[in-house]
């Protein structure tokens, strides 16, 4: 038995946010500057009725739809967030109401942009050790509340969305290959919101200070995907008996289309095919991921037997990547 993904979904917002758009609400962001740097040309952004749950259960459903599983036969929901609807509780049980899990322990993943992969792990893990399991493995961000708008660096990456699948059992040959996981607290200031935890908890002072931003050293972050991920990925597939060259699809972190065509070159993975949706949805964090999976998915992009790598990386720092086998 291995374990593998066994239907996938996706939801982004209604709202399209285009670099002219948003080119009147941050100040020096021209939209041909932005597309030219960033290669992203739109964005989502969610309804003020809208929060991270809602998400999250939309893309949900369509991962069990896809899958062929009803929401009542999950065992475990694990969601990928570091912009859930409040500290507690969970984001994971708020879906698990939603969607009418109700046989399932539920609980939260943070590892950033890199929490879809983690929880893969996880499920991975969940399942190796009980067959029969079915996870809901869910990544969702909202960055478009806690974005400065009056920071261009940071304000014209990001959207919002969700990305899902569901994970169980497969038949031998196929499903998850190796996982690579990797954190390096070290770095911890490239990426950070400062405020509205137990160090600094909010206050009128905090929030005057604008310290609930999300803030990131973009030039840091760079250097850290330039140097840790192509290694990262190279062990990985090395582990397996594998070089880039027999990777048929790559599936990364959706941080920067320029970044991502550095990664490319760097980790000689010119001969995949690389899949991406930043320029509709821009950064969706840790949904990013998982959102450009199923869009891939969903296309007929994916063969049985296809070897499927997927990188994410991001705050903390961490980075997580997955080598598996596509089909069920």
């Amino acid at each position: 038995m291995a374990v593998g993904i066994l239907g996938t979904g996706s939801y982004l917002p209604a709202q399209v946010v285009t670099n002219v758009d948003l080119a009147a609400r941050v100040p020096d962001a021209d939209p041909d500057w932005v597309a030219r740097k960033t290669l992203i040309e739109a964005r989502r952004f969610a309804a003020p009725d809208e929060a991270a749950s809602d998400l999250a259960a939309h893309a949900a459903r369509a991962a069990l739809e896809h899958a062929g599983v009803a929401a009542a036969e999950i065992d475990y929901v694990v969601v990928a967030t570091s912009t859930g609807d409040s500290p507690q509780p969970p984001t994971s049980n708020l879906v698990q109401n939603l969607i009418g899990a109700d046989r399932a322990a539920c609980f939260d993943v943070n590892a950033v942009c890199a929490g879809w992969v983690f929880a893969l792990g996880v499920a991975n893990g969940l399942v190796a050790t009980n067959p029969g399991a079915l996870v809901l493995v869910i990544a969702v961000d909202v960055y478009s509340r806690i974005l400065d708008f009056g920071d261009r660096r940071t304000a014209v990456l990001f959207g919002d969305g969700a990305g899902a699948a569901v994970v169980g059992a497969v038949p031998d040959g196929f499903g998850i290959i190796d996982l690579e996981l990797t954190s390096n607290g070290a770095a911890n200031g490239l990426i950070y919101v400062k405020a509205g935890g137990s160090r600094l908890p909010a206050s009128p002072e905090t929030v005057a200070a604008g310290d609930h931003y999300f803030r990131m050293n973009g030039r840091g972050v760079r250097d850290f995907v330039a140097t840790a991920v192509p290694p990262a990925l190279t062990a990985l597939l090395a582990r397996s008996g594998r070089k880039a060259g027999d990777v048929d699809h790559f599936v990364p972190h959706q941080a920067n289309g320029i970044m991502l065509q550095e990664l490319v070159t760097a980790a000689g993975l010119e001969s995949a095919r690389t899949h991406l949706t930043l320029q509709r949805y821009g950064n969706v964090g840790s949904a990013s991921l998982p959102v450009t999976l199923d869009d891939a998915n969903r296309a007929g992009a994916f063969r049985p037997g296809d070897l499927v790598l997927l990188a994410g990386f991001g705050g903390g720092m961490s980075l997580g990547a997955c080598l598996l086998r596509w089909g069920r």
